[in-house]
């Protein structure tokens, strides 16, 4: 079941739901808007490895924004830090975004219970797509969970995405891999 307007706010209100900054205008009846922070990172490398570390450079958004490229992927960060204590959020694009033909991620739409942190957002484009720092990118719709959670992500020592930064995190795949392969 999708969490409704008035059942987000509850959920604020114990503070079972974390949203910063929150703004009550940003609520729909049905999910929370997020917006894309300052910050975008694009791999240094042409091939990536999922065995390795890939690293990746970090720039701001200029005022006058930025024209991102097809066939290049850029990590984007939301200015918002959430928490989820009791519900399964997923972060999906907004329509007027999706109709610019921008996809604000691959296939890490969903997060767990325990998630708190920034969104990375794993953005692609079919045509060429001025953006901006702070416009709407994506909202959040918040799902509940049925039965207990034993281990939440925050609590998980395998987590790979709980460093808590405003920036946007490159793949941590490579901690998958066994170290003498």
């Amino acid at each position: 079941m999708i969490l409704s307007d008035a059942e987000i706010l509850d959920n604020i209100e114990r503070g079972r739901i974390v949203i910063r900054p929150f703004r009550r205008e940003r609520l729909g009846s049905n999910s929370y808007d997020v917006h894309l922070g300052k910050t975008l990172a694009v791999y240094l490398d042409e091939i990536l490895d999922a065995k390795n570390h890939n690293h990746i450079q970090m720039f701001e958004i200029p005022e006058d924004g930025f024209v991102l490229m097809p066939e290049k992927l850029y990590l984007g960060v939301t200015e918002e830090y959430t928490e989820t204590h009791d519900h399964v959020p997923f972060l999906e694009g907004k329509s007027s975004v999706g109709r610019l033909g921008i996809d604000i991620h691959a296939t890490a739409g969903k997060g767990d219970v325990g998630f708190c942190n920034y969104w990375t957002l794993e953005i692609s484009v079919k045509q060429p797509v001025r953006i901006y720092a702070g416009m709407p990118i994506g909202q959040l719709i918040y799902f509940e969970v049925k039965g207990n959670v034993l281990m939440p992500y925050n609590r998980k020592g395998s987590a790979k995405y709980n460093e808590q930064r405003a920036l946007p995190m490159e793949s941590m795949m490579w901690k998958n891999f066994p170290i003498n392969l």
